[in-house]
């Protein structure tokens, strides 16, 4: 794959670029799920709107068992090879939109707030390009797309789809993350770890309760609660290799309900993100044993919710090889950026237990523009050029890992 790496663009020539027709379908067709967004496990519009296009264009998708999301089958696949997975998450966020344009959800308190819906079109756009090449005999080995619902709803849904089987004849599997950081037209690749492990922390706190003229005849849970919130990262910090990049972040902390009273029943949510997979394994202890010390000192009860989320995605260095290989022929070296890991997590990770993969980050910002448009944010949008970007990438990588030793 190294061969393509010292050319320039234009030099090699692919087939599996946009038609000028099939391009307005897709921003057409991305805007509408942008009007339309569903949480995970709920994406039944969308899953309905990605099958009716995927069989008005020959194939043959098939719905998850769970009722949304789907996988479908490009081409035929070659003797003794195995396929090219390319994944999509179909889900949307629990926040209002409040962008002004016509396309801003029509969904009360829901909005593609992370981009799946670039996610989704990009992939369905790779797929019909390459039906297309199908057709014309240009695909040498069948591809299969992902269509993943609840990306965003712990532990993933990543984990339903490889239970499901759906990677049963997959080698390898690639996929893009939107990031407002990276113009578009461009991606940000690294190979290693490129997210963080996240899992969810849930933490009462309980005690007798009482006047607060009399706190020392109580368990003064307020200040109990405080100071888990601020000791026990920094207990970790010192449990803990710095390098591994362990994080306990709190989202939320209910106490109380008077100015006079000492309240019996306090509440802690966050989230713990780790940068290092050995350091992860390990957390759910070392966070449960830093609680139950800080609260035992200040006299309180203690009881810890531990939920699973995600490993981190650790990019396999000859995919991401191919993703660069992928990139260099459509659009040349320079549209390709180092990335750092980010502390964010994603369930692509799931897949990755299984077979080697690679994500790459999918420039979405418009060139020139200083505007902060952050992920998660009810503001977020994207150059749609990107779209074009990200299905270039995608045929281009299916192309390459068709005919490459395996």
């Amino acid at each position: 794959m190294n061969q393509l790496k010292s050319r320039e663009p234009g030099s090699v020539t692919l087939p599996g670029t946009l038609s000028e027709s099939l391009r307005a379908e897709l921003v057409a067709f991305r805007r509408d799920l942008h009007m339309h967004p569903e949480l995970g496990n709920q994406e039944f519009r969308t899953t309905a709107a990605l099958k009716a296009r995927l069989e008005a264009a020959g194939l043959a998708p098939k719905v998850l068992p769970g009722g949304t999301g789907l996988h479908c089958d490009i081409g035929n696949r070659a003797v003794g090879r195995s396929m090219l997975a390319i994944r999509a998450d179909l889900d949307a966020l629990p926040i209002p939109d409040v962008k002004t344009v016509a396309y801003r959800s029509t969904v009360a308190n829901r909005a593609h707030a992370c981009g799946h819906d670039v996610h989704t079109t990009t992939v369905l756009g790779a797929g019909l390009v390459l039906a297309e090449l199908d057709r014309q005999g240009l695909l040498p080995n069948a591809v299969r797309l992902i269509f993943q619902p609840a990306e965003e709803v712990l532990p993933g849904g990543a984990a339903d789809v490889v239970e499901a089987g759906v990677l049963d004849g997959v080698g390898r599997i690639i996929a893009v993350h939107c990031d407002p950081r990276v113009d578009a037209g461009k991606i940000g690749l690294r190979a290693g770890p490129i997210t963080s492990a996240c899992d969810r922390l849930e933490i009462t706190l309980d005690g007798p309760g009482g006047h607060t003229a009399r706190p020392h005849l109580t368990t003064d849970l307020v200040t109990a609660a405080a100071r888990v919130a601020t000791d026990v990262p920094a207990v970790l910090a010192r449990r803990v290799d710095a390098r591994s990049g362990l994080s306990v972040t709190w989202g939320r902390i209910e106490a109380g309900h008077a100015p006079n009273v000492i309240p019996q029943h306090a509440e802690l949510s966050g989230t713990v993100r780790c940068l290092d997979l050995p350091a992860w394994r390990d957390a759910p202890d070392l966070v449960h044993a830093a609680i139950d010390e800080v609260a035992a000192l200040h006299r309180a009860k203690s009881t810890v919710t531990y939920v699973r989320g995600v490993p981190p995605v650790v990019n396999d260095p000859v995919v991401a090889e191919l993703l660069r290989d992928a990139m260099t022929a459509r659009r040349g070296p320079y549209a390709i950026e180092d990335t750092e890991q980010s502390l964010g997590g994603e369930d692509f990770s799931w897949y990755l237990e299984h077979v080697p993969g690679a994500m790459a980050r999918l420039g979405v910002r418009t060139p020139g523009d200083t505007r902060v448009r952050d992920l998660h944010a009810g503001d977020f949008d994207v150059d749609e050029r990107c779209i074009e970007s990200g299905v270039e990438l995608f045929t281009a990588a299916a192309l390459l890992d068709a005919t490459s030793p395996h």
